[in-house]
């Protein structure tokens, strides 16, 4: 029998397992319990029931037809959780793999982290990570083998950037939270930026994920700025993957009077959400980024504030992801499942959702107001995401702002700008 076949079957089978005592009238449930036992007794050979669960679990979500549905083993849920949390046990850094070399490369230290602390830069080589060379590892492999729990140490092997020895450096890990509110550039002692260089009046706020905190820090940010004069405002939610649905509701929220924020329909009802005018800040022009990695609810704050003509949208066209996922968590410590459990309509009653099973529907995502299009190839993406990496490291502490940095343009944020300038006047 082919594995995928078997996975399947045994999909059913576990499942009829877990429920045995109330599927027994089930025709189906009892076919299956039998097969289950057929494959106990008869399969050529012994194989670990774990793995088989596993297996067995993965192959019944396929059948769903949905990328966003998953089974989550017992192994992996602590790993889920943290991502969902914003908040990880690491060292503090973003690497990538070299193309050409197969090497572990650091992007950045993050501010503040072990790494920074250790003296890790950009540009950086990981040779080796507790012993295990790097050369031809793979990034998701790396990753892991760095992370880990809080008050360990992990042994990297590093080649500094302008220097012909590696050094080895021990370095503790600890619970490294994720910032998910902010600005342009750091100033010397660590807090953000959030105006603009050559432009003060404008104010200039990323949000790379939606956290139970995101909402409040944004409102404190925003007021500050309010209070020192902003006049224009620039929301960067390019990379930003989404995440609570509460948070993307009081976000919009923020820069809406009323009106419907999303609706969000169900297998068997719908509910809308629309915004309030108790918390409201004053109008200003506005301008909102997003790029290919904006999703979820990124999406449905850049959506609405387009369709109700509060900001104007800039970037790339969003990714497309207008579903909700409810975590199930599974008994006796097997797991959870992931399951789509709704989608995402903005206020237009288009659907946010990219269909994989309707490939002739254009009509998803969010896309760029007219002008306001800018694409980006693969590599000017990614030394976008380098020189954003670094613009969050202060100058002054042994990270200097190199020639590379100095003279690249995030034509994205350049276009933002100039229509900003174009529709208010260049001095407000």
């Amino acid at each position: 029998m082919p594995p995928r076949n078997l996975k399947v079957l045994l999909a059913a089978a576990l499942t009829a397992i877990v429920c045995h005592q109330r599927v027994e009238t089930n025709r189906y449930g009892r076919t299956l319990v039998q097969a289950m036992r057929q494959i106990e007794r008869r399969y050529v050979e012994p194989v670990d029931n774990a793995e088989l669960f596993e297996g067995a679990m993965e192959g019944m979500v396929e059948k769903l037809n949905d990328p966003y549905s998953r089974f989550i083993s017992a192994g992996d849920i602590d790993h889920f959780t943290e991502t969902l949390n914003q908040e990880f046990g690491g060292v503090g850094m973003e690497v990538s793999q070299d193309p050409k070399t197969r090497q572990l490369r650091v992007v950045a230290p993050l501010y503040g982290t072990p790494a920074y602390h250790a003296g890790i830069r950009g540009g950086d080589r990981i040779l080796h990570i507790d012993g295990r060379a790097t050369h031809g590892l793979s990034l998701a492999d790396a990753v892991r083998l760095m992370r880990g729990s809080p008050g360990t140490s992990v042994t990297l092997q590093v080649l500094h950037a302008d220097e012909s020895e590696p050094v080895e450096m021990v370095i503790r890990r600890r619970r490294i939270p994720i910032d998910t509110v902010l600005g342009d550039t750091r100033n010397p002692d660590g807090t953000w930026n959030f105006t603009l260089e050559d432009h003060p009046e404008i104010g200039y706020v990323r949000v790379n994920a939606f956290s139970r905190e995101t909402v409040a820090h944004l409102r404190r940010v925003l007021q500050k700025l309010l209070e020192e004069g902003m006049e224009k405002l620039v929301l960067d939610l390019r990379d930003d993957p989404g995440g609570l649905l509460d948070a993307a509701l009081e976000l919009s929220d923020l820069f809406l009077r009323e009106g419907l924020i999303v609706s969000v329909r169900r297998r068997d009802y719908a509910e809308s959400y629309s915004a309030t005018s108790r918390s409201t800040l004053p109008d200003f022009p506005m301008v909102v980024l997003v790029n290919q990695h904006s999703a979820s609810a990124s999406e449905i704050v850049a959506a609405c504030l387009q369709d109700h003509g509060r900001a104007k949208i800039a970037g790339q066209r969003t990714y497309g992801k207008g579903s909700v996922q409810q975590i199930v968590d599974l008994e006796a410590g097997q797991g959870a499942l992931k399951l789509t459990t709704a989608s995402y309509w903005r206020p237009s009653g288009r659907n946010i959702d990219r269909r994989i099973d309707l490939a002739d529907d254009d009509d998803w995502g969010v896309r760029p107001n007219p002008n306001l299009e800018v694409q980006l190839d693969s590599d000017e993406y990614a030394r976008l995401r380098a020189w954003r990496l670094r613009r969050g490291i202060p100058r002054d502490n042994g990270h200097p702002l190199d020639d590379e940095d100095a003279e690249f343009v995030d034509r994205q944020l350049q276009r933002a700008i100039d229509y900003l300038l174009e529709k208010t006047g260049a001095g407000g």
